[in-house]
């Protein structure tokens, strides 16, 4: 039987990329191979390769002067790649933290040599708050301005996308790349891990304007320079195959299901009805204040906090897993990413309903 995963990653994906995936694993294109057996080289995946990044620029209107590249190391490996792709040591880069991950994006930075500075910090609110749009001013030398758009740990989201000026905006889209329309022409460079809303783990994502190429320092290992992987094709060691296989099937059943459009109506929908009960409850709360929620990552407290483990045992016996928080921050959290369907959401509400009948 199936189960509603509302794990943060590795995620939920969607039956029917599954499904289309499951019916050729062994026998791909009458090849009498699976995908994961091919050649990466051969025309048969090169092509595969091909129409996968060209229905991801479709899907998300990616323009011309863009590169898209498939590289490995996940977004964590991309802390270490930016810093060494867009800026020699010594150079001023900016910084936007609001949880976890942006302070590992940080870390990585300054462990890289460059001069960080960090514009806004919501440690004041325990990073349940983004900063105010305006609130914080860029410096026009910096390489880059980099932020998280949505927090994964925290369950915090920016509304807006910051204005850097003419400072390259640098974005981890991991958590939210695929969930509504973008418009890429406001980034430098985005980078998403794959595994919430574009297949499984292993595979990361780097979208890249063409003038951010050929900055990379002479020291920068080959497979983390931008350029040299654009000029391969993503193909200079042997890449991820079966993540771009099925990021292929994914990027097909959203385009199938009204694409990014169809996704936030989607998205919205659930964070709507997760977050209009927890609202109305006198049981749960959520912790994020109302202008930085995420569509992506709900995390939610109850009255009784030593009930917790019963929660998320009963709640996994129901066939709800993965709503344990994070260790860091502990109660439950809730990710709804694309795959997670409006009923699996409804089945939640009506757990958390029986669970408060029972324990408020």
């Amino acid at each position: 039987m199936r189960v509603y995963n509302f794990s943060a990653g590795p995620a939920m994906l969607p039956l029917a990329a599954l499904e289309a995936a499951r019916s050729e694993l062994t026998d791909w294109q009458g090849s009498g191979m699976s995908v994961m057996e091919v050649s990466h080289r051969g025309k048969a995946f090169v092509e595969c390769a091909a129409e996968t990044e060209a229905l991801l620029r479709e899907l998300m209107g990616i323009p011309q002067n863009y590169r898209v590249l498939f590289l490995q190391g996940g977004a964590s490996g991309q802390f270490d790649a930016i810093p060494m792709n867009l800026a020699a040591e010594g150079d001023p880069v900016a910084f936007l933290n609001t949880g976890q991950w942006s302070a590992k994006a940080i870390k990585a930075a300054r462990t890289q040599g460059l001069a960080v500075s960090v514009l806004a910090d919501e440690a004041a609110s325990n990073y349940t708050t983004t900063p105010a749009a305006g609130s914080y001013t860029v410096d026009p030398t910096a390489s880059y301005l980099h932020y998280t758009p949505n927090e994964t740990i925290g369950g915090v989201e920016f509304g807006y996308v910051p204005d850097a000026g003419a400072v390259p905006l640098v974005a981890d889209l991991s958590s939210t790349i695929l969930s509504r329309p973008i418009d890429v022409a406001k980034y430098g460079l985005i980078y998403a891990g794959a595994q919430k809303n574009m297949g499984p783990s292993g595979l990361c994502v780097v979208i890249v304007r063409d003038d951010l190429l050929g900055r990379a320092r002479p020291t920068t290992p080959a497979i983390w320079n931008y350029q040299a992987m654009a000029a391969a094709d993503s193909m200079l060691n042997t890449p991820p195959t079966f993540g771009i296989y099925l990021l292929g099937k994914i990027l097909a059943w959203v385009k199938e299901s009204g694409g990014l459009e169809g996704m936030a109506e989607r998205n919205r929908a659930k964070a709507t009805a997760l977050y209009g009960f927890i609202d109305a409850s006198d049981y749960y709360s959520n912790p994020v204040a109302l202008d930085s929620r995420s569509w992506m990552n709900v995390p939610f407290l109850q009255a009784h906090p030593e009930l917790d483990k019963t929660f998320v045992t009963e709640a996994t016996s129901a066939g709800l897993t993965s709503l344990a928080g994070h260790r860091s921050v502990g109660g439950m959290r809730a990710s709804i990413y694309n795959a997670m369907p409006l009923e699996g959401v409804q089945a939640l509400i009506d757990f958390m309903t029986d669970f408060e009948r029972r324990n408020g």
